[in-house]
């Protein structure tokens, strides 16, 4: 909601004075600024040098292979 829409009000039932459609308006208002305030992303982190130059978990050892000239 822009500040310069007014908020709508339809009152269903009864006859409310102008102090309790204040009242509810106040009410209202203050509950929409805090949730959308709540409601704001954080922004994305970005990762450490740590984790940019971490590698990849070894592979096991393949015991079948040998190596060098000393294969099976």
């Amino acid at each position: 909601m822009s500040e310069d829409a007014a908020p709508r009000i339809d009152v269903l039932r009864g006859n409310p004075t102008d102090e309790e459609l204040a009242a509810v308006i106040a009410v209202a208002g203050a509950a929409y600024a805090q949730e959308s305030s709540a409601a704001l992303a954080d922004e994305p982190s970005r990762p450490s040098a740590w984790r940019i130059s971490q590698r990849g978990l070894r592979q096991p050892l393949r015991r079948d292979i040998g190596w060098g000239r000393f294969g099976r």
